[in-house]
């Protein structure tokens, strides 16, 4: 029987060190995979809901400039037929309209009449250029509208963040190839190198998905 020599003992130790070090990786890269596979399900879902709440809010802020619009026209109507009885003296009548302007609307009114539109030249055209009008409806519609802009900034950003995950699979389960195939190669310096370049893709990669934003369910 030949008696194993020191070479051997080197080689036999080395292998040992690579399966070691292979097994760890295999392990190492196993975690961050479904850790990133998680992470991705999750920001799709968070991505989703701020689409949802961006939808919801662009909706609602249309529904508010339908009613802005509205409030407008009721507004335009109701004013000229106030100017129609104003002109013509017909003080009942006017009073009559002037009962039925929005809240809203008569400041505004009562502004552009002390500014004498009938005498004064420099006087605005109607009291919808008199900074006293205001529409709630109008506000809320443009809030809404900049909080929808803003929902769906943030979908976009959660996109992204899912999609830096689902690469972030794609690495590790390439370590996790890698690690695998040290294992399998038959001359210890393959064996090696692809250990070496499994065990560069898992810490890369990692560095770089440990610096993303995390999402926990609770």
């Amino acid at each position: 029987m030949r008696r194993r020599g020191a070479s051997d003992l080197n080689g036999e130790l080395g292998a040992e060190r690579v399966a070691v070090i292979a097994t760890v990786l295999l392990a190492l890269a196993t975690v961050a995979t479904a850790w990133s596979g998680y992470q991705a399900s999750r920001w799709n879902g968070e991505a989703s809901k701020a689409t949802a709440r961006g939808n919801a809010a662009r909706i609602e802020s249309t529904r508010q400039s339908d009613l802005a619009n509205a409030q407008a026209q009721v507004d335009v109507a109701v004013f000229t037929q106030w100017v129609d009885a104003y002109a013509k003296q017909e003080a009942e009548l006017r009073d009559f309209y002037f009962k039925r302007f929005r809240a809203e609307f008569k400041p505004a009114l009562v502004a552009w009449i002390a500014t004498k539109p009938r005498t004064n030249p420099n006087a605005p055209l109607t009291p919808f250029a008199m900074p006293q009008y205001t529409s709630a409806a109008k506000a809320d519609a443009d809030r809404l509208e900049t909080e929808a802009d803003a929902w769906a900034a943030k979908a976009r950003t959660y996109v992204q963040r899912s999609t830096n995950y689902v690469l972030g699979v794609v690495l590790f389960a390439s370590a996790l190839f890698f690690a695998g195939m040290s294992t399998k190669l038959p001359a210890r310096r393959l064996r090696v190198a692809m250990l070496a370049i499994g065990i560069v893709v898992f810490v890369a990669s990692l560095a770089w998905i440990a610096s993303s934003p995390v999402s926990v369910s609770v």
